[in-house]
């Protein structure tokens, strides 16, 4: 049987390549995700589905995800201001003093996240500062599930963004975070930014970069 764009879209959505709407009809985000798989896997980067492309597709396993990622993925869409008591109880102990609404929280969840994983993991001293997740762990490869930081404002400033990654496309990290439009969302943040990719000391890294079409993700400059 000659597998159905249907199929195609949802393999593709399951290996991380956003295809758009699981709808049957093959359009621009569909392509774009049909480009994107076949480059991460070292085939000509372009829309042509063919039978190799479509045998890469059924052989391709999907990669389990950190047990942090899980984590993030279960808060996606709450508001700092819509769900403020809900984010309070799910934030780990050791942030759970701060009110989402006045406290930038992108470094409590990410911190929530590694200790819903793995309760004993050391988080680095003053979780709630971005660029503290600069020594967090050990340096690694922009992988699905690697903690991104990122400055923000100046570089040698001190203000940043800590977030997990989420996928990229040919100049932006799409990133899992919170406080990214006062919400746990996925934003779309400029490579230049990046200050490092950390990975917790003592875990194998298991995942790989996803290659994303730039649609459907929104790109932040100042992460609130």
């Amino acid at each position: 049987m000659t597998p159905t764009i249907r199929w195609v879209q949802t393999r593709l959505r399951d290996l991380g390549f956003e295809p758009g709407p699981i709808d049957g009809l093959r359009g621009p985000r569909t392509d774009a995700a049909i480009t994107a798989f076949k480059r991460s896997i070292g085939f000509r980067a372009r829309p042509y589905l063919g039978p190799l492309t479509l045998e890469a597709l059924k052989e391709t396993k999907v990669a389990d995800g950190p047990a942090w990622m899980a984590a993030a993925a279960q808060v996606r869409g709450l508001h700092e201001a819509r769900d403020t008591s809900r984010l309070r109880s799910w934030f780990d102990r050791s942030v759970s003093w701060i009110d989402p609404r006045e406290i930038p929280w992108c470094g409590a969840f990410v911190a929530t996240c590694h200790r819903k994983a793995d309760p004993g993991i050391a988080l680095p001293e003053n979780p709630l500062g971005a660029r503290n997740w600069g020594k967090f762990g050990k340096a690694c490869p922009p992988v699905f599930g690697a903690t991104l930081v990122f400055w923000r404002g100046s570089k040698s400033g001190w203000k940043g963004h800590v977030g997990f990654y989420h996928g990229e496309d040919d100049t932006h990290f799409h990133v899992l975070g919170g406080n990214q439009s006062n919400a746990v969302t996925v934003s779309r943040i400029a490579k230049g930014r990046l200050l490092g990719a950390r990975w917790p000391a003592g875990e194998p890294v298991t995942t790989r970069p996803i290659f994303l079409a730039p649609s459907g993700a929104p790109i932040t400059t100042n992460e609130a």
